[in-house]
């Protein structure tokens, strides 16, 4: 029997649940086609993740070159079988200070300029393992260890020894002073976590897992008993300022005194007087001084 034919002018019924599909085959061929650049941007996503952790230290630390010192002697220490060149101006007294610089920092062009601003104190500038003349490469570890080697040394003449580290060197010398009996400490355009000063810079890494050498300095600060002085360059265009806020408030209430240098960037904080005036001025006073004044700006 043959079907009956549809009669004339009646419409022709969809299939339910067809209303819509006709434009699926062209978004799918569109998502094939989105597929190889999204596989490609992941790839190359990844390799940068493996380019970063694989070169990080090359991004964090550049070494200078051995220089000179006219206004120091040099003597040389031995640390995890490294030789490192620290850079003395001696003077009488039991009273010392130490110093750990920057990233790409020769410690021996802040030699002449401390001399005149600490005049009662043995000075002692240390080139990190692999600056300066120092033997080995640098990262984390091998930077605190050294600075222990370095403090051991040096209270064994001077018992009253300060700190004072700049930018990188703040996270050598937390580590250091929650470790070893510091008279007190300086932290100049320091920062809480170099983790953390990445992720500004690096928002869309993850930083966190990347990184090796960390220098976590808000974490330890609570270890820290000495009396604590955080310098803050007004202008400072690599360190965020509330990087280094941050660090400031992790240490006990009270024992922490920031001091704000108006002016001045990262690298020009040596053109203010009073970035050295400051420092001079804490180191000279009481412990109970410094600590009845921590937290004043």
């Amino acid at each position: 029997m043959r079907d009956a034919a549809a009669p004339s002018g009646a419409s022709e019924h969809r299939p339910v649940g067809s209303i819509g599909r006709e434009p699926l085959p062209g978004i799918l061929y569109a998502m094939r086609s989105l597929l190889p650049l999204v596989g490609a941007a992941a790839v190359a996503y990844g390799v940068l993740c493996v380019w970063v952790f694989s070169t990080q230290r090359q991004q964090i630390y550049f070494p200078t070159p051995a220089s000179e010192a006219p206004a120091a002697q040099a003597i040389w220490l031995e640390s995890q079988g490294e030789r490192i060149k620290v850079w003395v101006v001696p003077r009488p007294g039991s009273r010392a200070l130490l110093y750990f610089g920057g990233n790409a920092e020769d410690v021996a062009g802040s030699v002449e300029r401390f001399a005149d601003a600490f005049p009662d104190r043995s000075l002692y500038f240390v080139n990190y393992r692999g600056y300066g003349g120092s033997s080995g490469r640098p990262s984390e570890a091998g930077l605190v260890a050294d600075a222990l080697a370095v403090f051991d040394h040096v209270q064994r003449e001077h018992p009253e020894v300060a700190v004072v580290g700049r930018s990188l060197g703040s996270g050598v010398a937390v580590q250091l002073a929650a470790e070893r009996p510091v008279e007190r400490m300086v932290l100049v355009t320091a920062f809480d976590s170099l983790a953390n000063v990445a992720r500004e810079y690096f928002r869309w890494l993850p930083v966190g897992l990347l990184m090796r050498d960390r220098y976590e300095s808000a974490p330890r600060a609570p270890q820290v008993s000495a009396p604590v002085l955080v310098v803050i360059a007004g202008e400072d265009e690599i360190i965020p300022r509330k990087r280094s806020e941050a660090l400031a408030a992790a240490f006990a209430p009270g024992q922490a005194r920031v001091v704000v240098v108006p002016s001045v960037g990262h690298n020009t904080l040596d053109l203010s007087p009073r970035y050295l005036e400051s420092v001079a001025a804490f180191l000279a006073e009481s412990p109970a001084a410094a600590h009845a004044q921590a937290g004043t700006k």
